[in-house]
């Protein structure tokens, strides 16, 4: 298993130099990512901070703040849905290369599709069957086991954030149709050699 780069265009021409029509998509990308970036590094100074001040409280006062468990355990599963976004859409999440680098470009791109979808599918169900839970954690007034604070404030996350994942699949899946099968067969191969021999 594997973690593949964005197959697109090729990023060199016939001379070997950068093509710049085909920076364009990635910069766009880059910059509508900013939202999941900017969660991830959030999230995770969060959880710096709060593990230090917890480490230095227990040192110095043999106690612990006791909401600081249940705060971080909804950062890092925040966390991991942001993430998870982030790598749907810069198509980098697992896959196994036994099926998905074997055979011609045409069924190489058929199996991105397609696991674009099946993750659109998914998270968009998720998304919705989750509604309810949020719903139901407000209807019934359910507060969390650590420190009584309404439930919905951390489950209203998994609907949000769950949608999310669902657009970014839905963009990936636009990006892998849009694309021939050369297109794609070229985002998804080093550069030749005689290509990194002239950039040198």
């Amino acid at each position: 298993m594997s973690s593949q780069p964005t197959p697109g265009p090729s990023r060199s021409g016939a001379d070997g130099a950068a093509a710049p029509a085909t920076a364009t998509p990635d910069i766009a990308l880059s910059s509508s990512l900013r939202l999941e970036d900017w969660l991830t590094v959030t999230a995770m100074a969060l959880l710096a901070l709060i593990t230090f001040t917890n480490v230095i409280v227990r040192y110095f006062t043999d106690s612990s703040f006791a909401w600081t468990e249940e705060f971080s355990v909804f950062l890092m599963i925040m966390l991991a849905l942001v993430g998870g976004s982030s790598a749907v859409a810069r198509d980098q999440h697992i896959r196994i290369e036994f099926f998905c680098s074997a055979g011609t470009a045409a069924r190489r791109r058929r199996l991105a599709q397609l696991g674009a979808l099946l993750v659109a599918l998914l998270f968009a169900l998720i998304a919705l069957l989750s509604v309810r839970v949020v719903w139901d954690d407000y209807r019934f007034e359910e507060t969390s086991p650590g420190i009584g604070v309404p439930q919905w404030w951390y489950s209203i996350w998994l609907p949000i954030l769950s949608a999310l994942i669902a657009v970014r699949a839905v963009g990936l899946l636009r990006r892998r149709t849009r694309q021939s099968d050369a297109q794609y067969l070229a985002g998804d191969e080093p550069p030749a050699p005689a290509a990194k021999e002239q950039q040198a």
